[in-house]
């Protein structure tokens, strides 16, 4: 049994990620069967997946304390900064970074011109899913492991994944299914 009026939102990454790319259907799918409440759109500005646009559009979405946010990459970054103002059920980062990495795509999209406020995130959510892979090519993982040491994360460094970007995640969905019917 589902804790009552769950709802997960999926927040893709930017590049030009959609609501369609790599396991986001897939996972929303086997959430659906489980019963679970899935909103999974194109964000606005979805190339540069700039705070502006996809903080507001989490809130649009109707992000409360029953949503678990699924953020791949810029989208995990996006569900940390959300969670830092606003309270959540919990929140899965696939693919996660806090500092910019020196990219100016990245530099720009407002995520990391102020200090994180950890406590608040941690604070603002009853349980966090990170994911990782020491392969990832674009996110050191020396990244994911400070986000996890930070929020004292559930911590899961998954070889040979990279980046997250294929259609198959098999581990998502009953994880996330778990941390709800725990509770």
């Amino acid at each position: 049994m589902t804790r009552p009026h769950a709802k997960a939102i999926f927040i893709h990454g930017n590049g030009g990620g959609t609501a369609e790319g790599g396991w986001l259907p897939t996972v929303q799918r086997e959430l659906e069967r489980a019963g679970l409440e899935v909103t999974n759109r194109t964000f606005p500005d979805n190339v540069k997946a700039r705070a502006k646009y996809w903080l507001p559009f989490i809130t649009e979405l109707g992000a409360d304390e029953n949503t678990i946010l699924v953020g791949h990459s810029s989208g995990a970054v996006a569900a940390l900064r959300y969670a830092e103002n606003h309270r959540i059920l919990g929140s899965v980062l696939v693919g996660a970074c806090y500092t910019d990495l020196g990219d100016p795509t990245e530099r720009v999209s407002g995520y990391y011109s102020d200090p994180w406020n950890w406590s608040a995130i941690k604070a603002n959510q009853q349980w966090i899913l990170q994911y990782a892979s020491p392969d990832d090519p674009y996110i050191p993982v020396a990244e994911a492991r400070y986000i996890a040491k930070q929020l004292s994360a559930k911590y899961f460094e998954l070889p040979k994944r990279g980046h997250f970007e294929d259609r198959k995640f098999s581990e998502l969905a009953p994880a996330i299914m778990k941390q709800i019917t725990s509770k």
